[in-house]
């Protein structure tokens, strides 16, 4: 190529939190739609699978402002699944914190075209669950530093929490955490990849939150319901008790705050108002998943 002729590959999206479960499905995601890729990765973290995909690597830290304004540079849009509660380590706050305003700082400086933030159902309304209400502070951030942004909120990520015990298909069992019958929104994995790769380009205005969800909220007594049927055998729930929880969290919280902020997000489901609005889902991403085709996709994807 010479000096004249103009780069053929087009403007990465770059990805913060690609090694994360749902940050690799973010990258196939955009891969599929003819996207090039950059990664954000942590230095000292194996990024050799994105290396064989073609992904451009770029090491930062989002506790380095600097690292991210680099990273940001030449990129057309930002993607960040990035969350540190789900890290479980002792920078978890300061992630979620510091780490999201040095990403809406960088993403001014760096004047991309889209932010696509990864935040979560009614965060807005959960002052006291602490990891919900730093993705509302994100998204506020990114509103004062002037970014064009979306902001995506799923509810609880099924996939995930039915497979904190193995396989609940073949083992017939669903843990939960409360009352079971309580309807609550759940989302897909996958689902909410495709549509954090599908935002870079949306006919979507800049600043929406947009709740994504399945057609209708379900108690995981239900979900165990339809598994059943497709399963053609009896799928049971074991639940802790929502008092039992309380207990617990409320000694074990003074020690742990990770603790207590678990046990804020579980009495907040407990109220039945983690429930998301996908009327605009619908209208940008196309029709919500039923809970049955959901469930169903899961099974499928654990080889039932």
């Amino acid at each position: 190529m010479t000096a004249a002729e103009p780069d053929p590959r087009p403007d990465p999206v770059l990805v913060v939190g690609a090694t994360g479960f749902l940050g690799g499905q973010v990258v196939d995601a955009l891969l599929s739609r003819g996207k090039t890729v950059r990664a954000l990765v942590r230095p000292g973290s194996d990024a050799t699978a994105l290396e064989t995909k073609g992904v451009e690597i770029v090491r930062g830290d989002m506790l380095d402002v600097d690292s991210l304004v680099e990273a940001m540079a030449g990129a057309d849009a930002v993607i960040t699944p990035a969350a540190g509660y789900t890290k479980r380590n002792k920078n978890a706050t300061e992630i979620d914190t510091t780490g999201n305003a040095n990403l809406a700082a960088a993403a001014a400086q760096a004047n991309v075209r889209r932010f696509v933030l990864t935040s979560i159902a009614t965060s807005d309304q959960t002052p006291q669950v602490s990891h919900f209400w730093h993705k509302k502070l994100a998204e506020d951030e990114l509103e004062r530093n002037n970014v064009p942004f979306v902001a995506l909120r799923p509810g609880a990520f099924l996939d995930q929490v039915t497979q904190m015990n193995g396989d609940p298909f073949e083992k017939k069992r669903l843990m939960w955490f409360g009352t079971k019958t309580v309807p609550l929104t759940f989302v897909l994995t996958a689902d909410v990849a495709r549509y954090l790769a599908t935002a870079v380009d949306a006919d979507i205005r800049p600043g929406e939150r947009i709740d994504i969800g399945w057609t209708r909220p379900v108690s995981m007594q239900e979900i165990a319901d339809i598994a059943s049927q497709r399963l053609g055998a009896e799928v049971r729930v074991r639940s802790i008790p929502a008092g039992l929880i309380r207990a617990v969290t409320s000694v074990v919280g003074l020690a742990m705050p990770a603790v207590k902020d678990m046990g804020s997000m579980l009495a907040w489901f407990e109220t039945g108002r983690y429930v998301a609005d996908v009327s605009r889902q619908e209208q940008v991403f196309g029709p919500p998943p039923t809970p049955e085709e959901a469930v169903a996709a899961l099974a499928t994807q654990l080889g039932h």
